[in-house]
Order: structure tokens, then C-alpha cells, then sequence
């Protein structure tokens, strides 16, 4: 060994850390610190009381201190034991010493650990003491005093020491995992090791001793083999000293192999590490045979051992070193994962509103202002109200327990407790009575209310308040909601707001005759989305037979109305557009369903904020996906013209475009059976119901009478599926709405309108002129062939493989129906593929270019 290498072993593994001179003085101040705390504090223990009075005399030079370090070992005893936390107070001065070998570098304690000991004693054991001393003396301090002193006022001694007690408890279990569990599994593996041993010192029979006897024999000659005189030789030349002997005998009980052990020479490590020793055996005690160890390495990580002038008769395994190390938890994340957060990281999440930054949400301040809308209460009226009401049922025998009034904008409601034994039956059956006897119209008995034990009836008000649009979209409660589609209809008989959310509706159906608020019920919920969604993230498909109803909403067109990509206008008047738009919107719906599947989402929240986190690419046919709200002002007039054409695409559209984010306002002044059908109810769970003619017509709607009895000018129920509610809606007028749609339509929209998937209706199939091949799309082939081999005439998936927009797609299927490689259109359906394989095909193509 030259000495180079002998000097590489002989210097300390230390010799590289040098410590800096700040770092060393910092660290030696912290230790002196903590001595002086603890000396300070034991000499205060010790003449506390001495030393507690001249705790505020230190610049008295007349008065001595008993305290090793004077006065300011007084001041110090007393901040920290008296006034503060007793003899916890010495865990401080310890904490100093951690902190001072810290700065060192002398890991004498673990750090964390530590702490986290030192805080929870700190914390304890001045209560603790406290508790114990009864608040006598400075072991406690006044902070242990203190909190003893709260705690035994409010649980008492026995509760006090309760929690003492179990903190200790669970404090040592934790720490020492002193579990029944892991206590058992402690004993049941010491017991295991024990029987192992004593059956190992039993030979099980004959043929077992044999095989020991060989395994001996065998490990006896292998360990001779490998320590040569000549390792002797080579290690003096290294300052080792070697000194050889013979062993002593040693007596291996009877049945228990022999550990074969060299008798030529013993190897003694020598303090500058430079000794040789022999290769390991790995030796197993078992009738298996002997597998020697090649080198220290496979042996995972064996350090020399100690000198022993005994022979070791241990097994091998006993001098080998088992370093276990726990792998951290690391996210696992897959490439497109990966791909998402580094986007994130440098992009920020994509902004839909991009488009439109500077678009400005319209201001409150458009809508009028009609004054002072709180409810004046009129004593005499309630109280004459109240005097006819018991007076009509205690003509017809029904007594009453108790009963009082809630005053809403339109309606009060009087809601009666009848005494025992009253039918409930029998109010409900005097509703006309009542109505008679108060001269009003609008009378309502709800028999009985729903989660109370009484029976309401519903009384028109002489002289009602109006409920304005602005106040109610002022109002704290729809500014700070944080519903996806925020719809304010008006307030409660109990002058309470009410919203709902058209999301979670997901479609709602409205009745009314003509005059008794239906259209200004549209325009609320129209004008309540457009105060709260931004063109991004909000498109409507407007409806309007009557051609006047909707053509106030014409000017947002570029910011929130869709429409077909060949219309002239985005609010639809003319029944056959309605029929190719209502069709569109399926298309657009199985296409918004095939992203959903396509990104593994259940919903469109789901699936935008899975955009927005970039994880979705926009190259495959992802894209933002904004809310569509479907709105249909006169339902019966479509049905009349059109029938089974509109009722089908509604009726699915409303089974199932909830999830991805489209969603229906159907409204209508004949809630007749023909016109509300079965199919449609059924999917319509959220129904408005004003004012109608007849009970008939309040049953279509609302399932139960009821409509026919309210008072018009807004007054209307609403049934969510459980409960119906009587709801003044808010009132927006014409030039309110004007206003809106003006400031809307002067800020920069987009180029368009949204457009909707193209539809070439069965009657249009038949146009598809002759095909030339000269005026054929670039990717006609590539489309053909994609057509082909996946025998799928579909229009959505060519635009996903070929990453085009729906127009461009839709007119090279065109193409491909007019050449003869895909048949007519099939409705929902795909379409036939006329080709049956790739290599005719190639032929088609072929003769083409000819």
C-alpha cells in the first residue's frame, strides 16, 4: 500500500468540516446561555422566597442577592419560574443547549423530536404541578396555576385530573407504542425466537446429524482454503501488528453443528484501519448447502469487526450490518400530467374571458329604480281579515287553537292550528266560503303546509307592493351566490328572495294566459343570467314564434345568442329553422358527450376546469364549453305546426343534455294535455305556473289546482319536484330591458355568433349535387379512408381524427355521399358505408383521378 492511500485511510472523516468563527462563537454562547439559565434557576429554587423580594431591587447596591449569579439570576428565576412556567422553566435553558450544538454541528439530539417533546412538557407539566401543588410555591408558576385554576372551575378535580392523567397517558403511548396490539406482537415474536432456538438445538433425527456432519466437514475446508500465510506477510509491511496462536478448544453441545473456524492465524484490526481480513463465509446452520459469500458487497454493507481474543461461535449473519432505508412517497404522474403542470406553470391556467377581457358586466344603475319597496302593514286589515276567517269556520263548527298572519308583498298568509278532532278535510272544502266572506279573489288553502302542523290561507293583499328587478338583483344574496346558472324570480309570501339554479332544475317549464306576467317572467330569469355569466361562459338559442316577445335580445347577439351557420338571424321565428335548430342542439349534444368521454368526465363543470388546468388538448377537439340555454316562448304554437318534429328533439334534449351544460326554458298560454305531454312533463321536474282560466289547465302544469285561484300581475307558483311555493315575481319592464341589451351590444363582441353544429334535414338529403372531383376537399382521401376502415359514416368523429371544425367536416361527407362512398343521412344514426375495405378503396380512388 503506498502512502498516499495509507494517508486517505488515516484521516478523520471530520477533517473536511470547518467551522466558522461566527458559528462557533454563536454556538458556544448559546451553551453558556443555557448553563447560566439552569444554574440561575436551581440556585432560585433553593431561596425563592429571598429571592422573590428583591426580584424588582436590582439597582439597590444596598441590598445582596443569595443567587449564584446575583441579582439577575433572581430576575431570571423569577420571569421564568415565578410569573411564567415553573420548573418547566429548565426546558428552556435545555433547549438553549440543543440549539448551541446545533449551530456546532453536533447532532447530539434529534431536532424536531426534541422540540416537539420540549413543547408539549412546556405546555403540561406546569398544570401538572400546578394541580399537584394546589397553586402552592413556584413549581407550577402562575401560568400552571392559572390554567389549573380555569380547568378545575369548569370540570372540576375529578375532570381536571382526568385530562391530566389521559395527556400523560397517551403522550407515553404514543411515544413508547405501548398498544395492546403491538405489545402482543412484541411477546408473540420474542416467544417464536425462543422455541427457535431450542428446537435448533435438537437434532430431529439421524439423517439430519449426517447432513450437519457433512455441512461442517464442507465449511471447514472452504474457510481453509481462503486465509493464506501470505495475508501475514503483506499486512507487516503496514504497521499492523499480527499476533498468531492457537485457539482454544471450544465445546459445541451435542446435535449442534460445529462453526468451522481457521486454526493458522487471527487477524487483530490495528487503530489506523489498514488491516487485512479474511473473506466472509456466509455459513447457514440448516441441512441446506453452503453458498460462501464472493465478496463484502453482496453481503449489503459489512463493517470489520471488533477484536476478540475469543473465538466467535456465532453465526455470520450477527457481524453483518442491515441498513434499512423507507423510499419517500413520490406522486407517480404520467407524461400528459406532466405535460399539464409544466403548461400551467408557464401559461397559468387558460382564461376563457381571454376573448373578451375588457367586457364589462353590465351595471345595476340600468335598471329603474321604483323606490321604497318595504311592506306597510295594516293593522285594521289584518285584523278584520283575521275577525272573518274565525268567524266563517266557527259558523261551520271547525274551531281554532291559534292562528297568525305573515304579510308578503302581494299575499298575507294566516296560518290557522284547529283544536282536536277537526278534519282537515273540511277547511279545504270552505275555500270558496272564505273567499265569498273576505270579497277577494286569489284565495288559496294550502291544508296541510308542508313540514308545519298548521293550515295556511292565502289572502290578497288590498293594497300590494311591487317587487322591482333592481332590487332584487341588488341584493346582497344574488351578488354573492355562488350557483352555476343564478335565476332570481322574485320574493316569498315571507318577503324573502328567492333564486334557484337552472343548472341543478335543469330544465323549467312556464304557463300563463295572456296579461298574467309569463313573458316578464322570461325576461327576469333572461336578464338574472346575463347579470351573472360572462359571453364566455353563457349562449342562448332564442325561440320566439310571436317574432316580438325576444327581438329585444337581438343586439347581444354577438356576445350571447347562437344560431345556425347558414341563418340570417340568431332569434329563430320560422318553425322549419326551429326544427333544424332543435336538431343541431342534439348534435351538439352527442358531440359535447363524446368530449366528456373522451376526457373521463361525468359533467361539463368538470370537464372545463379540466381545460382551464390545461389538461385537455385542444388539437384532439377539446375546446371550453359554455352553457346553452334553450328558450321557447310559445311552445303551443310549435306543436300545432310542427308536432312530432319538435316534441322529439325536445323531449330528448331534455332526457338527456343536462351534463354537458344544455338546458331548456319552455314556456306556453295553453298548458293543455296535447301540448304538455306525458314526455314532456316527465322530463320537466321545475314548473312556473301564472295565472290560468281553469283548475284543468293548473293540474297540467303543476300536477294539483291551484293556478287558477292567484291574482295575476306576476303573482305565480313554483313547483321544484317537493313543494310548491307562492312567489311574487319581480318585475323588469321593456326599457329596462332595452337599456341592457344597449350596453351589451356597444362593447366588442366576438365575430359571430355562436354557431351550432350544421344540419341537413332528410328533405335536403337529396340535393347533394353530382360530385367533381376537381373541386374535392384536401382531405377527401384521408377522409375516405378513415371512413373505410373504421365502417363508420360519422361526421363528429372525422372531425376529431382529422382535428377540422364541424362545417368543414360536414362538407366533405357531402362529398363522400355524392361520390358513392357513404349512403344518405340516417338521422341520429350513422351513416352506411358503401366501401367494404381498404383496397377497393384504393381502386375507387384510383378510377376518380382518372
Amino acid at each position: 500500500m503506498d502512502k498516499k492511500t495509507q494517508k486517505k485511510q488515516t484521516e478523520s472523516p471530520e477533517a473536511g468540516k470547518i467551522l466558522s468563527k461566527p458559528r462557533i462563537f454563536s454556538g458556544l454562547t448559546f451553551i453558556l446561555l443555557s448553563v447560566v439559565l439552569a444554574f440561575s434557576f436551581i440556585s432560585y429554587l433553593m431561596n425563592w422566597k429571598a429571592d422573590q423580594s428583591q426580584a424588582g431591587t436590582m439597582l439597590d447596591k444596598s441590598i445582596k442577592s443569595s443567587n449564584i449569579f446575583g441579582k439577575a439570576g433572581d430576575w431570571l428565576g423569577n420571569i421564568f419560574i415565578f410569573e411564567s412556567i415553573g420548573i418547566a422553566s429548565f426546558i428552556i435553558a435545555f433547549l438553549f443547549l440543543v440549539v448551541g450544538t446545533l449551530i456546532l454541528k453536533k447532532k447530539i439530539f434529534k431536532p424536531w423530536k426534541t422540540f416537539g417533546h420540549s413543547l408539549f412538557f412546556i405546555c403540561w407539566l406546569p398544570i401538572f404541578m400546578g394541580a399537584l401543588t394546589k397553586g402552592q410555591g413556584v413549581l407550577g408558576g402562575v401560568y400552571g396555576y392559572q390554567v389549573m385554576d380555569y380547568l378545575n372551575s369548569i370540570i372540576g378535580t375529578v375532570g381536571l385530573w382526568t385530562v391530566l392523567v389521559s395527556s400523560i397517558l397517551l403522550y407515553f403511548i404514543l411515544e413508547f407504542n405501548l398498544r395492546p396490539s403491538s405489545i402482543k406482537a412484541k411477546l408473540d415474536k420474542i416467544n417464536e425466537n425462543t422455541i427457535g432456538k431450542v428446537k435448533s438445538m435438537i437434532p430431529d433425527s439421524d439423517d439430519d446429524f449426517e447432513a450437519d456432519e457433512e455441512l461442517k466437514e464442507e465449511a471447514e475446508e472452504t474457510a481453509a482454503s481462503r486465509v493464506t500465510v501470505s495475508d501475514v506477510t503483506n499486512s507487516t509491511s503496514n504497521n499492523s501488528i499480527n499476533t498468531v496462536r492457537e485457539p482454544e478448544p471450544v465445546s459445541i453441545p451435542k446435535g449442534f453443528p460445529e462453526v468451522p473456524v481457521s486454526t493458522d492465524i487471527e487477524t487483530i484490526t490495528t487503530p489506523n484501519h489498514t488491516s487485512f481480513e479474511a473473506e466472509p463465509v456466509s455459513l447457514n446452520l440448516s441441512a441446506k448447502p453452503i453458498v460462501p459469500v464472493s465478496t463484502p458487497e453482496e453481503a449489503f454493507d459489512i463493517r470489520p469487526s471488533a477484536p476478540s481474543s475469543a473465538v466467535n461461535t456465532a453465526p455470520a449473519q450477527e457481524n453483518i450490518k442491515f441498513n434499512i432505508e423507507v423510499a419517500p412517497v413520490i406522486d407517480i404522474l404520467d407524461d400528459s400530467e406532466k405535460q399539464s403542470q409544466e403548461l400551467v406553470e408557464k401559461h397559468g391556467l387558460y382564461d376563457h374571458k381571454l376573448d373578451l377581457a375588457k367586457f364589462q358586466m353590465p351595471p345595476v344603475e340600468l335598471l329603474k329604480d321604483y323606490g321604497s319597496e318595504e311592506i306597510s302593514i295594516n293593522k285594521e286589515e289584518l285584523e278584520e281579515n283575521k275577525n272573518k276567517i274565525v268567524g266563517l269556520l266557527k259558523n261551520f263548527n271547525v274551531g281554532i287553537a291559534e292562528i297568525k298572519a305573515t304579510i308578503g308583498p302581494t299575499v298575507t298568509l294566516y296560518e290557522i292550528v284547529p283544536e282536536a278532532g277537526i278534519r282537515v278535510a273540511a277547511i279545504k272544502k270552505l275555500q270558496d266560503d272564505i273567499a265569498l266572506n273576505l270579497s277577494a279573489l286569489g284565495i288559496r288553502i294550502i291544508a296541510p303546509m308542508p313540514g308545519k302542523g298548521t293550515i295556511g290561507i292565502e289572502v290578497p293583499r288590498k293594497n300590494p307592493t311591487m317587487v322591482s328587478m333592481r332590487s332584487v338583483i341588488a341584493s346582497q344574496k344574488f351578488q354573492n351566490t355562488d350557483m352555476d346558472l343564478p335565476v332570481v324570480f322574485g320574493k316569498t309570501i315571507s318577503n324573502e328572495i328567492f333564486m334557484a339554479d337552472l343548472s341543478k332544475m335543469p330544465h323549467l317549464l312556464m304557463a300563463g294566459a295572456t296579461g298574467q306576467g309569463k313573458s316578464v317572467g322570461i325576461n327576469a330569469i333572461l336578464t338574472s343570467l346575463l347579470y351573472k355569466k360572462h359571453p364566455s361562459e353563457l349562449k342562448f338559442v332564442m325561440v320566439d314564434p310571436k317574432k316580438v316577445e325576444l327581438s329585444l335580445y337581438s343586439k347581444i347577439e354577438r356576445h350571447y345568442l347562437a344560431k345556425l351557420p347558414d341563418a340570417e338571424e340568431a332569434i329563430i321565428t320560422d318553425t322549419n329553422k326551429v326544427i333544424n335548430t332543435l336538431n343541431s342542439l342534439c348534435i351538439e349534444m352527442d358531440t359535447r358527450y363524446d368530449l366528456l368521454k373522451n376526457a373521463f368526465c361525468k359533467n361539463l363543470k368538470e370537464y372545463n376546469k379540466k381545460f382551464a388546468e390545461r389538461k385537455l388538448n385542444p388539437e384532439n377537439g377539446h375546446r371550453f364549453l359554455p352553457y346553452i340555454v334553450l328558450v321557447v316562448d310559445e311552445f303551443a304554437d310549435l306543436i300545432m305546426t310542427a308536432g312530432k318534429e319538435v316534441e322529439l328533439p325536445i323531449a330528448r334534449l331534455a332526457q338527456l343534455a343536462r351534463a354537458v351544460g344544455i338546458h331548456l326554458i319552455v314556456a306556453t298560454q295553453r298548458p293543455s294535455v296535447n301540448v304538455i305531454t306525458g314526455m314532456i312533463k316527465a322530463n320537466f321536474p321545475a314548473r312556473a305556473a301564472f295565472r290560468v282560466i281553469s283548475s284543468v289547465d293548473s293540474r297540467t302544469i303543476l300536477d294539483s289546482p291551484g293556478a287558477d285561484q292567484l291574482i295575476g300581475k306576476g303573482d305565480m307558483l313554483y313547483f321544484n319536484g317537493n313543494e310548491i311555493l307562492r312567489l311574487q315575481c319581480a318585475f323588469v319592464d321593456t326599457p329596462e330591458v332595452e337599456r341592457l341589451a344597449e350596453f351589451i351590444g356597444e362593447q366588442k363582441g366576438y365575430a359571430s355568433a355562436f354557431l351550432l353544429p350544421e344540419y341537413v334535414s332528410e328533405d335536403s338529403t337529396s340535393t347533394v349535387g353530382a360530385f367533381d372531383p376537381n373541386e374535392k376537399d384536401a382531405l377527401f382521401e384521408d377522409a375516405a379512408r378513415i371512413i373505410v376502415s373504421t365502417q363508420q359514416g360519422s361526421t363528429s368523429m372525422l372531425q376529431r381524427q382529422l382535428k377540422l371544425g364541424y362545417n368543414r367536416a360536414g362538407r366533405i361527407m357531402d362529398q363522400l355521399e355524392a361520390s358513392g362512398i357513404v349512403g344518405g343521412f340516417n338521422g341520429a344514426k350513422a351513416r352506411e358505408v358503401l366501401i367494404s375495405d381498404l383496397h377497393s378503396l384504393e381502386q375507387f380512388l384510383e378510377d376518380l383521378r382518372s
